[in-house]
Order: C-alpha cells, then structure tokens, then sequence
C-alpha cells in the first residue's frame, strides 16, 4: 500500500551521499512524509554505481548485477509505482561463466538444472554436495536475512538473541569452509566461495553468514538492468524528483552540524549551513566518525571501531572497448588465475600485488548491445588489490597491473586484444578515495568478517549522535546492492514519525 505524501511536511531529513543505500533511504524518508534533501559530490547521483561515457562506450563504474529485484521493487511500490514500468530487467544466460587455470570453464544459472549439469560433467560425485550446500545456504538465508537484514542491531541483546541461530549455522566458520564441506572439487569450491570477494570479503576469511548469497541467488535470480546499473540510477533519481526530493550533485558535505547534543544539520564546503531535524549519512562511516564529527561526540565503541576496524581490500577495475566482437565471451565471468589463493593471501594479509591476478570481466554487451558501438564489445576488468594502507604507487603499478590483465585475457578469452582495445581507462583505490571519501581507498568500508557482522558492524542509529542515523556498505547489515538497500530499509524501525521529530 503506498504511503500518503500529500500532507506537508513537519519534518526535515538531509542525506548525505546518493550512493544506492542513501537513495533508498531518502524515498523512504519522503514516504514517512518528511522533507528530504539529499547531497552528494559526485556529479551523478549513484555513489560507486557512476556511469562513464567514453567515445560511444557507456561503462558501468560499480555494480553490475543484481539480486533481491523484490528489495527495488519495495521502493517503487512505497508510492504506486512498478519497478518494471521504469527499468526493464533480464536474467544473463549464463549468470556467470567460471573460466578456471587448467582451461575448463563451468556456466552457472540461469536454472538449477543447467548448474547441477555442469557441476555433473565436471565432478559427478559433487551434484549430491551442491544440493547440500543450497540447503544449508537457505537455512541462513532464513535466519540471517529474511527478518534480520532490516532489523536494527545497536542493542547487544538483539545479537545474543541470534547467537543460538549463528551457532547452530556455524556462522564462525568461513564461507570456504563451508563451501569446502560440501564439495570436493577444487575447482567448484573456488567458484562457489567467490561471492564474498563481491562484497570486500576474503573466502578464506569471510563469516559463513555471507554464504547466504548461493540461496539468494537461485530464489530471486541473478539480473541486469538494460542500460546498465546506471539505467536504475537515474530511474530511482526520476522517481526522487517526481516525489518532491531535493537533490544537490557535486557538493562535498564537510561536517554534521551538533546543536543540544543531537545532529541539527549539515555543513558544505564553503561554510554553507543546512538544518534539518534528522542527518542520514551514506559515506564511509569510518570518515563520518573521524572527520565529520566534533572531537568526543561519537560514543566510545564507535570510536573503538574506528580505530580498530579492518578495512576491505580495494579494487582496480579497468574499463575498457573493443574494436571488434566477442560473441562467446559471457556477460559475467570470474577468470581465476593458476594461484588464485596465494593472490588473495597476498592480497588480503601481505599487502602485495601478484604476477597472476584473477579477474571478474563484465561484458554487458553480451546482453545490451546499445552500450557500444556497432561492431564493438565494452568491458570492464576487476581485480582485487590491496587497499592504500599498503603504501603502493598506483601512478606506477596501475599502468603495470593494467598490462598483466590485458596479457592474460587475450591469452585465455580475448584473443587480439591488445590489437583491439580502445576507449581504455582505470580506477585504483586512488580514485575511490578521492571520489567516494573512502578510507584507504577501501572498496566496501569494512571487510565482511565474524567480528565486524550485526551487531559488531557499525550501527544504523548514530553512535553518540541522537537523530544521526546511517546506511551503506559499512553499516548493518554490509556491503553488495541487498545489504545497502537494507540498511534504508533499517531507518522505517528507528527513524521516528516527522510529528515526533520537529
């Protein structure tokens, strides 16, 4: 049932940064019937879902699928609107193509049926084990997910409550070995421990809670926007302005204002003042909590936080066109390389970039031919790096690592590339910094381990800051396009009516 926006509002609510979680969180705002200005400083809205258009290219700078479609669909639904009637959605055949070292490839999805095929051509003593796992992956769906991905966890007692569930789920193992419990096929248990490397998280290290990902994707399917990510941007931006949010691009906010001990506001560069009765931040909240806040104000457990939370590892995602077609490229494939745990030990625990990188290629051509050239392929190539805590000069191991991924792929999946790439450029954690304010470049905010899940994640009700309240990556319940459009989904449990707020 849509809610009533029609009285005028009472209330006011700023949100800062207009990444998928602050949109989210500010058309759930207006349908509460405050008034909602939203401010980000990026010249698009979409946080690390921008879009680039280069030489007749369109690339996607972030996100490039999605799963829970029914979690979008929620926020067209909050004012009578369909979801389908704004973004047209389809299913990639396959989900993804996983190309492996000894030069097997596996296609997973679109159907249970065609992944139990696959995993029966490879290793036929595996098809019994898969089902297992999507069991088991179900059983943590329904218990972390369903009821817990929009519930507030700020009380300690809401995490001693779900401690017999993390328990009996063996929450503290990671998802490679849950995954490796299962299956016996290396080869398969690299491919079904991968998703946490799309949310900041090491498979080795990563809390078994995220192995909740399988489950969700054969429930709610794997999809693509036509368009791309940056078709569904502009949608939910069309939506905001349609529904009387204000919008303001490519304005930093600096600080939150504190007036009487609660948050009153915000601050802009240049000194310019905005009230409001209640702040939503969608930045980094370890930059929120060390650079927008007076000394002291946050409480000493999100000070604890700051100062000692781990960081996820960063990303360097090279965009790229080519001057021809690759017709039996898919549009997702994880190409893993000849040590892909070494490269994540060392990514993960020594800081070091390897010789052998695996690599996600997106090639959303495949499915929308429209975000190219005619006769041209556009790509994007990411690989997981080490964040800028390791101290490494991006303006000379890009170009380098930019080189090795553009050898490896032509020698396993894009012959002729170098002979055919075009309209080419990099983001490092350099430019995650620098565009998004994120801490060490970092491309999730905190990595998705055990002791930085629920409860010991930072909280979605401000620390130390009365009508402060937070979403996105670094929040509960994590990273990935569900979680953050989660953590909006948290504020309708404790952002109180506009009446009580004024």
């Amino acid at each position: 049932m849509p809610r009533d926006t029609t009285q005028p509002p009472s209330a006011s609510a700023v949100v800062i940064g207009g990444g998928l979680g602050g949109m989210a969180a500010a058309l759930r705002l207006r349908a509460r019937g405050y008034a909602v200005r939203l401010i980000d400083r990026c010249p698009r809205l979409g946080g690390r879902a921008q879009v680039y258009d280069r030489d007749g290219f369109r690339f996607d700078a972030g996100p490039t699928l999605l799963t829970a479609p029914h979690l979008l669909e929620e926020l067209f639904g909050l004012f009578g609107r369909r979801l389908r009637d704004h973004v047209t959605l389809v299913q990639p055949d396959p989900w993804y193509r996983f190309a492996f070292a000894d030069g097997e490839t596996m296609d997973y999805g679109p159907t249970l049926d065609r992944t139990l095929e696959e995993i029966a051509r490879l290793s036929p003593g595996d098809v019994r084990g898969f089902r297992d796992l999507l069991d088991h992956s179900r059983a943590i769906h329904d218990a972390a997910f369903t009821d817990l991905s929009h519930a507030p966890f700020h009380a300690p007692a809401a995490m001693l409550r779900q401690l017999p569930d993390m328990l009996r789920l063996r929450s503290y193992r990671t998802v490679w070995q849950m995954v490796s419990g299962h299956l016996q096929d290396d080869r398969l248990r690299r491919a079904f421990s991968i998703q946490p490397l799309l949310i900041g998280g090491n498979p080795y290290q990563t809390t078994s809670l995220y192995g909740l990902i399988t489950h969700l994707e054969h429930a709610h399917g794997i999809w693509f926007a036509m368009g791309g990510t940056g078709a569904l941007v502009e949608a939910l931006a069309r939506l905001m302005a349609e529904e009387g949010v204000e919008i303001e691009t490519g304005t930093t906010v600096e600080r939150v204002l504190i007036e009487g001990g609660r948050a009153a506001g915000v601050e802009v560069e240049g000194g310019r003042r905005i009230a409001a009765d209640i702040v939503v931040s969608n930045v980094d909240p370890v930059h929120l909590y060390r650079e927008m806040l007076p000394p002291g104000t946050p409480s000493p457990l999100a000070r604890a936080r700051v100062r000692t939370g781990s960081l996820s590892m960063g990303v360097f995602v090279l965009h790229f066109g080519t001057r021809r077609v690759y017709e039996d490229v898919a549009h997702h494939t994880i190409v893993f390389g000849d040590s892909h745990r070494r490269m994540l030990d060392d990514v993960f625990r020594k800081g070091v970039l390897g010789a052998d990188p695996s690599v996600y290629l997106h090639r959303p051509t495949a499915t929308d031919p429209s975000l190219a050239p005619p006769g041209c392929d556009g790509f994007y190539a990411l690989c997981p790096v080490p964040n800028l805590g390791a101290g490494h000069d991006w303006s000379v191991e890009g170009p380098r690592l930019r080189d090795r991924i553009v050898s490896m792929l032509e020698r396993r999946l894009l012959p002729l590339l170098s002979r055919n790439i075009c309209a080419e450029f990099a983001k490092t954690p350099e430019d995650f910094a620098e565009d998004y304010l994120s801490v060490q470049g970092a491309g999730f905010s905190l990595s998705p381990v055990f002791r930085q899940s629920a409860f010991f994640r930072f909280h979605n009700r401000g620390e130390g800051v009365p009508g402060l309240f937070l979403v996105g990556a670094g929040t509960h319940p994590g990273a990935g396009v569900p979680g953050v459009i989660s953590s909006a989904k948290v504020l309708d449990r404790l952002v109180p009516a506009p009446a009580q707020a004024a």
